[in-house]
Order: structure tokens, then C-alpha cells, then sequence
């Protein structure tokens, strides 16, 4: 435990208010301080706090009520949380030195190239913390669009994944597959595992928690077993049973992304560039040696045209190639959602329907599960070109999936049932006619205001597809929630505009 005596202004002492500021790092200070006074700390300043060994950089917010007592600091519960401080622990505050990387962010905003080393230094800061959200939105500004060439996404790519740690699976045949996004439902990752791994394939997969959707392929599996595992973990299960499904937040793999994403979230800025990289950085950190990739293309998924998935394709390929990785891009529809729940627990059963050969499972869902997992098998060579289509099919209608789905979820803790939501009300056609759009942004709206991912159970059952004949009053979708409150929220974002989430033709 350090004490504070900078210029005689004496010890100030931590007191845990626990405000959650998501990733930033924030020091609270009363207005009355002296070391604001001595130090010219003001508003925004970032400054070096110290706590015995640890120290990390923080943002200064000015507190101007009787919140904190004199003598007194605080800091944000992720700053906390990094310092392993204790209430009472006393602190030692520095203004920070000065982060030399952002001149390069600077250049990039007028016109200039990263070069290799320039970004290198850029991620290692983002990394150490270096810097604010202010920052970090100033170099996602710079590189958004398509502000990055080929040369500056491999080097944001090799950037990311040297800062994280790697995992070397001591073979040179290592699947995994990465769906781009965009699409609710389309939670084919875990019985594409369960295919790869029943044939013998090495698939260990490590997977997302939702950042803007209503569910990630992590929130869906976390309702069937555990998730949260090490790398330690993961080794184990994946020599027992040749893969598992882990939340990749659990392991410090190209930890550079998650940050770049927290805030790529909140300014809702899609930039091609730091796609790749943050999808092939993550492929290289976890070992993987051939990656198939899913790239759904419709007018309201992530990728809206041909020509832009195109592009897309040809910075994928390429930027993996550069950093050791065989990839294969695979697209698909991306018209509407895939299967029918949308929601951890909903996504979660017809993910088991699927696996179990249930006469009533989704189709969509089964079918581009077969078509992912059949890529991987003949990306393998261990199957011919052609032939694994029939091979993944043969491997889910005899069992062989389920049995080895059920063997990945025990070896990572358990199999769970998922949950039931207590709440659900139907949404039906206001009027007859033919389905002939979905839209898939307001469709996971909706089910993110009922309560999903947070709520595991909540979220929405979809009842049509695109083309299906629609009756008057007939139910479109279901939704779901754990709460009547949130149920009510999600129905007020509903009325009015059902017909904008699922469009009717009249039919003459």
C-alpha cells in the first residue's frame, strides 16, 4: 500500500462508490484537493494513479458534492478492480507522461499511413490503457470507411494478435469457423463443433458474448454448460473430446479488440478494416489453422450488398494469408433470421432440436449448419472436394453429433436445460398477405427490449419466413421476457410498427 505526500498534500484515501464506466478508467476527486490545486489537475486530465506495485492511467472526473469527504478518492470499478484495491487503501497520484502513439493517430486523421511500428505502438498503449475512450474514438475515427490499405489492416492485424497471448495446439490442422454478423438466430457454431469434432477434427472454438444483438454464440452455449474457461480448461477438454466452445473473454486473445469494440459499439461506426482484423487476429491468437467464414449478405444483416461482400472476401483471404491462416469465405442469405428463437434460451433449443433430429427443427438452421461444417471437412483434405455434404449429414442423422455435443458440454461442466420465460404474448397480423421482408435490426431490437441477452429466457419465437402466406390475426412472432415490465417495453417499441418489422404484400 503506497501513501500520497506529493508536496505535503497528505494521504487520500479510497472509497468504492461502484460506478461502472464499462472499460474506461476513471479517478474521482473532490473540487477541494489540494493535489488538484498543487498539481493543476483539471477536468479530463489523465493521471498515473499508483497503488503499492500496480499502477494504471485514468481519466479525472471532478466531484463537487459531499459524495466523497476530504482526503478522500475514488476510482471507477474497472480501475478497482485492475489496482486489487481495498476501502481505505491509500493512493499516489502523477500526471501521466505523455502517449507519443497518438501523433500517429493525429497523421492518420490527416491522410497520413500507419506505418508497421507506428501501429504497433498504437495497440500496445490501447492495451496498457493509455488511452481514453476520447482516444480510442479518435483512432476508430481515423481508420473508419475504408481509411486503412492492405498493408496498414496486416499490420492492425499482426498488432493485435502479439499484444494478446496464443495458444499453440501443437497441430497443423486446427478448424474454426466466424460468422461476420448481423443475422438473429443464426447459432450454427455449436453444431458445426459438434460435426467437426464427432469426425475427429481438432475444432476448439472460441466464441462472443452479444455486443449489439440480442444473443451471442457464448450467452446461447452459457445456458447449455459452462463457458468461462481457461486456457488450462480448454486444453482439456478439447484432448478429451477434439473441441469446445469457450468464451474467447475468458482468455487474453488479441485483447486489443475487445477494447476497439466497447467503443465501436457506442459510436455505431462499421469500418472494413478493423473487421478483418479484429476477426482474423482473433483466429491467429487461438491457434486456428484453417477458418471457414460466414458472410451473410441481405439488406438489413451487417454486409447489405454483393459488392461489398466481395470486397470483404478479398481483404479476409488475403490479411489471413498474411498471418499464416488458410481462409475460405462462404456467402449466405442474409435476408431474414435463421431458425426461430432469437434469444440465448430460445436460440439454445433449436440449436438441441437440430442436433437431437427432431422432425420440427428448424430447416434453415439445420441447412447452413450442414453447408458451414461440410467447408470445414473438405478444407481439412481429409475429405474429397464435393463429398462433405454427405459426410456432415451422415455424422447428424445418426447421432454421432448429439452424442458428441452432449460429451463436449460434460466435459466443460454440465448439461443444462434451458429456461423458460414466464412471460409471452403474441404479436399477429394486422391484415392478410404474403411475407416478402424481415427486418432483421428491428426484429433483434425487439427482442433485446424484452429483456435479452442479460435475461437468458427472454427474447422472441418467429412464427413466419419470407413467402409464407399470412391470415388476418395469424401470430408473426412471440415474444418472451422474465419480467411483465420489460414484456410491456418491448410491446411499445411493437405497436405501430409490425408491419416494418415484417412485411406484408396484399395478394390480389
Amino acid at each position: 500500500m503506497s501513501t500520497f505526500t506529493q508536496n505535503g498534500d497528505g494521504n487520500l484515501r479510497l472509497k468504492r462508490l461502484g460506478i461502472d464506466t464499462y472499460q474506461e478508467h476513471i479517478l474521482y476527486l473532490r473540487e477541494d484537493a489540494p493535489v488538484v490545486r498543487s498539481e493543476g489537475f483539471a477536468s479530463q486530465a489523465r493521471v498515473e494513479v499508483r497503488l503499492g506495485e500496480n499502477s494504471l492511467i485514468a481519466t479525472l472526473d471532478i466531484v463537487k458534492s459531499e459524495i466523497l469527504e476530504p482526503g478522500q478518492a475514488s476510482l471507477s470499478e474497472g480501475a478497482w478492480c485492475e489496482l486489487q484495491a481495498q476501502e481505505g487503501d491509500h493512493v499516489h497520484l502523477s500526471h501521466a507522461a505523455p502517449v507519443e502513439s497518438l501523433g500517429y493517430v493525429r497523421a492518420k486523421l490527416y491522410g497520413h499511413r500507419i506505418g508497421h511500428e507506428a501501429m504497433n505502438g498504437i495497440i500496445e498503449d490501447i492495451v496498457q490503457g493509455r488511452y481514453s475512450d476520447v482516444h480510442l474514438a479518435a483512432f476508430i475515427a481515423a481508420c473508419s470507411g475504408e481509411n486503412l490499405d492492405r498493408t496498414e489492416i496486416v499490420s492492425l492485424t499482426q498488432a493485435m494478435i502479439d499484444v494478446g497471448d496464443h495458444i499453440d495446439w501443437g497441430s497443423d490442422l486446427v478448424m474454426d469457423k466466424h460468422c461476420v454478423g448481423g443475422l438473429p438466430g443464426n447459432r450454427t457454431t455449436p453444431i458445426v463443433v459438434a460435426i467437426i469434432a464427432a469426425f475427429g477434427l481438432m475444432m476448439p472454438k472460441t466464441s462472443s458474448r452479444a455486443i449489439t444483438s440480442p444473443a451471442g454464440t457464448a450467452d446461447t452455449m452459457e445456458v447449455l454448460t459452462n463457458v468461462d474457461l481457461s486456457i488450462e480448461e480448454m486444453r482439456r477438454v478439447v484432448e478429451q473430446e477434439n473441441g469446445c466452445i469457450a468464451w474467447g473473454g475468458a482468455v487474453s486473445l488479441s485483447p486489443a479488440d475487445d477494447i476497439l469494440i466497447g467503443v465501436e459499439r457506442v459510436l455505431d461506426v462499421d469500418s472494413q478494416g478493423q473487421l478483418v482484423a479484429s476477426v482474423i487476429s482473433k483466429k491467429a491468437a487461438a491457434g486456428s489453422t484453417h477458418v471457414l467464414l460466414d458472410l451473410p449478405v441481405g439488406p438489413t444483416a451487417k454486409v447489405r450488398s454483393l459488392e461489398a461482400a466481395r470486397s470483404l472476401r478479398m481483404h479476409l483471404v488475403e490479411v489471413a494469408r498474411a498471418v499464416g491462416l488458410e481462409a475460405k469465405v462462404l456467402f449466405t442469405d442474409g435476408n431474414q433470421p435463421v431458425g426461430r428463437g432469437i434469444g440465448p434460451a430460445l436460440e439454445a433449443r433449436d440449436v438441441l432440436a437440430v442436433l437431437q433430429g427432431n422432425p420440427d427443427a428448424p430447416r434453415d438452421l439445420r441447412d447452413r449448419s450442414l453447408a458451414l461444417a461440410a467447408g470445414l471437412l473438405e478444407m481439412s483434405g481429409r475429405v474429397p472436394q464435393e463429398q462433405g455434404d454427405d459426410v456432415a449429414l451422415a455424422i447428424l442423422d445418426e447421432g454421432r453429433a448429439w452424442k458428441k455435443f452432449q460429451a463436449i458440454c460434460e466435459a466443460q461442466g454440465a448439461l443444462r436445460m434451458p429456461p423458460t420465460a414466464p412471460q409471452r404474448h403474441e404479436v399477429l397480423a394486422l391484415h392478410a398477405g404474403r411475407v416478402s421482408a424481415i427486418d432483421n435490426r428491428m426484429l433483434a431490437r425487439v427482442a433485446k427490449l424484452a429483456g435479452a441477452p442479460k435475461a437468458a429466457s427472454a427474447g422472441l419465437v418467429l412464427h413466419v419466413k419470407i413467402g409464407d402466406l399470412v391470415e388476418p390475426h395469424q401470430p408473426l412472432f412471440t415474444l418472451h421476457a422474465e419480467t411483465p415490465g420489460e414484456l410491456a417495453y418491448s410491446l411499445e417499441y411493437v405497436n405501430g410498427r409490425v408491419h416494418e418489422i415484417i412485411t406484408l404484400e396484399h395478394q390480389r
